[in-house]
Parts: structure tokens; C-alpha cells; sequence
């Protein structure tokens, strides 16, 4: 059975999340350099069967594409390039990084393990990855 991958991209580090096999819960993996990102995701792609791959897509309070999106548009059109085969699935990906502070807070994270850096990049793309399970499951 097949994984699926959800990435937090930002301009500095991306958070990666992915399911287990049964696609019941998701995991967070290693904080990722936004610059090493694409190879990462094709290593690990070769590594473990994917069939699709999750974006957060930053909106605005309004719902529109927030100015994030001109920085994710690039890796979007180079993703679909390096991978033509891949499903890809953008999530809107509003208050993901809050709700990661949050729940840092609530389960009991030291002041130095929430200042880490890309520990909140993981965690907000576990929520993606959650957010998009749980609307899977609606249908």
C-alpha cells in the first residue's frame, strides 16, 4: 500500500509529514532545507511507495493565496516537472503553524525544544497531512 507525503513548504525549511501504509495517522520525518527539498522527495519517493503528495497552500483571511504562494508556485511547477506522475494535492494550510505552537505548549514542550528550529515546520505538516486524512474519511 501506498504512503501519502504532506509538505509545510517555507522559504528557509519544510516541514514533511507522511502516513503509514494504512493511511490512518501521520508522522512527522526531518525538517527539510527548502533548497534540498526536491531531492529529498525524490529519494524517498524511489525509497517508499507514495501516490500522492500534499502542499499546504497558504490563504489569507479571506481565503485568498496569501503572498506565500509566489514562493511555493515555483517548487509546485518544478514538482509536477521532476515527478509528472505524482498526484499532487494542495490543503489550505491556515493556522497550521499556530495551532503547531499550540500543541507544542500543551504537550509539555520545553522553552528550548519549542525554540527548535523546524520543530514547528514538522509538526504544522503533520496537521496538514491530518486536516487532509480527516477530509478524506468525510466522503
Amino acid at each position: 500500500m501506498a504512503r501519502i507525503l504532506a509538505v509545510d513548504y517555507g522559504r528557509k525549511r519544510c516541514g514533511v509529514a507522511v502516513t503509514d501504509v494504512l493511511k490512518i495517522s501521520a508522522n512527522g520525518l526531518p525538517t527539510v532545507r527548502s533548497c534540498d527539498l526536491m531531492a529529498f522527495l525524490k529519494d524517498y519517493c524511489s525509497r517508499e511507495s507514495v501516490e500522492e503528495i500534499v502542499v499546504g497552500e497558504p490563504r489569507d483571511m479571506h481565503g485568498n493565496p496569501s503572498e506565500s504562494m509566489r514562493y511555493i508556485e515555483p517548487f509546485l511547477k518544478q514538482l509536477r516537472k521532476e515527478m509528472p506522475d505524482m498526484k499532487i494535492v494542495m490543503v489550505d494550510e491556515r493556522f497550521t503553524s499556530s495551532i503547531a505552537h499550540r500543541e507544542m505548549l500543551a504537550g509539555g514542550f520545553t522553552r528550548k525544544q519549542r525554540a527548535e528550529k523546524g520543530k514547528a515546520d514538522e509538526m504544522a505538516a503533520v496537521l496538514i497531512l491530518t486536516s487532509y486524512l480527516d477530509s478524506l474519511r468525510m466522503f
